[in-house]
């Protein structure tokens, strides 16, 4: 690891970088400014890997008594990490903060590439191998809102855009894909739709003819970071390693046309997952000194803790009660041999907000925290005065799931817990509608508390409103879904 460049974990007395140090001090870091005896117990958790669960679930509970508290966990937890996280280069190690202002170590030149499609005038979403729109569109958000699937201001959003298809171009912008491969990412919708998209990914020369590929096959325009000098998007000179060269993105990004639209949809395994999420965010601080104006998006996974409404506890407390008998029967028992481990119910009844605790173990402390990162920077953003897009997304087919035998187990056997998990393709285009509808109306509406912020608009597949605990129906789902998954 004392060979890695760019942002790096801090190392320890030991000269380890040791990631699990570092989760438990920056989630300690952020608790004890509103919660001592949490900040105590996450600092001396022995078994990080394990026992991160609980604490991450307490950065929720102890944000919760006022605005101010969740604010200040956000503040203090991005502060900790710009704090500790590192960067290191040829001649040695500095500080996060050296990136505000440290100068490029190469140029980026901008390809632009056109579609040659005509835009698509309509909202359509693909859903089972088809393409719904107009009333159809309308009827599969009204089942989704009623059967718990998305959150009825979810709906509406996507209703409203819908409504309003000369608002899918987002003209006058620059939305600045990073991550631009993700499965779950925009790009490919708003290109389809017109839009002005900048794209950033790795050096990957398949990774980039496939983004190439889809530029040329869209309506869009795409701008391509490039190396070298020349004015053809050669996918051998394209992208670069954002965890190395955050000075050199940020000053390309500045210099792009229109109202900047930062979205964060990188994703990478394990540690390396924490590393490029800071990069961004070092990124992020740089790119808004530069442009004050910039709007953020991002996509929350819907495997972690929200806090939810009074009427999504209601819902999973009737779907609690209306269990078949069958599944009465067996759930007594179930939890009697478990420790009550097993088909909990979700919520005390009556709970306002509830805790929907989604957090799945097999994910690991570093998306834990890289997922968290980004809420504390759409936290600390709002507060600030920015436009924030972010809304969570539903629980999603994708390669980095299905890859996880236990995960890609659960997913198939979901649905028999109330869960709907979603294709690709029809998630990433319910996501980029409902950028586009936060684009164009500042964020969405005001909200008293960040923890309304992050509920409002939520497409969580149902496990905000399910009957059961989604860690207590997890392990049961997956032994349901194994064969469906081999499959």
């Amino acid at each position: 690891m004392s060979e890695q460049r760019g942002v790096v974990f801090p190392a320890g007395p030991d000269g380890r970088r040791s990631t699990g140090a570092l989760g438990r001090a920056v989630v300690a870091d952020a608790l004890r400014p509103v919660d001592a005896a949490g900040a105590l117990a996450a600092a001396h958790e022995t078994n990080w890997r394990a026992g991160y669960l609980t604490h991450f679930r307490r950065l929720v509970e102890a944000g919760l008594p006022s605005a101010e508290a969740a604010r200040t966990i956000a503040a203090f937890g991005l502060d900790s990490l710009h704090a500790r996280m590192r960067v290191a280069g040829q001649d040695g190690e500095t500080d996060l903060g050296a990136l505000t202002a440290a100068p490029a170590g190469r140029s980026l030149r901008t390809v632009e590439v056109t579609g040659t499609a005509e835009p698509e005038r309509e909202l359509s979403l693909p859903f089972h191998g088809e393409r719904l729109r107009g009333d159809a569109l309308l009827r599969r958000l009204d089942r989704w809102a009623e059967d718990g699937i998305v959150e009825p201001s979810c709906a509406e959003a996507v209703r409203t855009v819908a409504a309003n298809p000369g608002w899918l171009s987002l003209p006058d912008s620059t939305v600045v894909v990073l991550g631009a491969g993700a499965e779950m990412g925009p790009l490919t919708a708003l290109l389809r739709w017109g839009a002005r998209v900048a794209a950033v990914d790795l050096p990957r020369a398949p990774l980039w003819e496939r983004v190439l590929d889809t530029a040329r096959s869209g309506a869009g325009t795409l701008l391509v970071p490039m190396d070298g000098t020349g004015t053809d998007a050669d996918p051998r000179r394209a992208g670069g390693d954002l965890v190395a060269e955050v000075p050199a993105f940020a000053d390309w990004a500045a210099g792009l046309p229109g109202r900047p639209v930062l979205g964060n949809y990188v994703y990478a395994d394990g540690a390396t997952n924490v590393r490029v999420s800071t990069a961004v965010d070092a990124l992020t601080v740089r790119l808004t000194a530069a442009r004050p104006e910039l709007a953020l998006a991002f996509l929350a996974t819907p495997t972690d803790v929200f806090a939810v409404s009074a009427e999504a506890v209601q819902q999973s407390v009737r779907a609690y009660a209306a269990r078949s008998r069958t599944a009465k029967l067996l759930g007594r028992p179930l939890r009697t041999v478990s420790g009550g481990r097993l088909l909990r119910r979700a919520y005390v009844p009556g709970a306002d907000p509830g805790i929907a605790d989604s957090l799945v173990a097999q994910q690991g402390p570093n998306y834990a925290l890289a997922k968290r990162l980004q809420r504390w920077r759409a936290t600390v953003a709002r507060a600030s005065g920015s436009t924030v897009s972010m809304n969570v997304a539903p629980p999603t087919r994708t390669r980095s799931v299905v890859k996880n035998r236990a995960l890609a187990a659960a997913y198939a056997g979901a649905h028999r817990f109330g869960v709907q998990i979603f294709e690709p393709a029809t998630a990433n285009v319910l996501m980029a509608a409902l950028l586009v509808h936060d684009l164009h109306t500042g964020g969405g509406p005001t909200h008293a508390h960040p923890w309304q912020d992050e509920a409002h608009e939520a497409a969580h597949g149902g496990l905000w409103r399910a009957a059961y605990a989604p860690r207590s129906a997890l392990g049961l789902a997956a032994l349901l879904g194994y064969g469906a998954a081999r499959a």
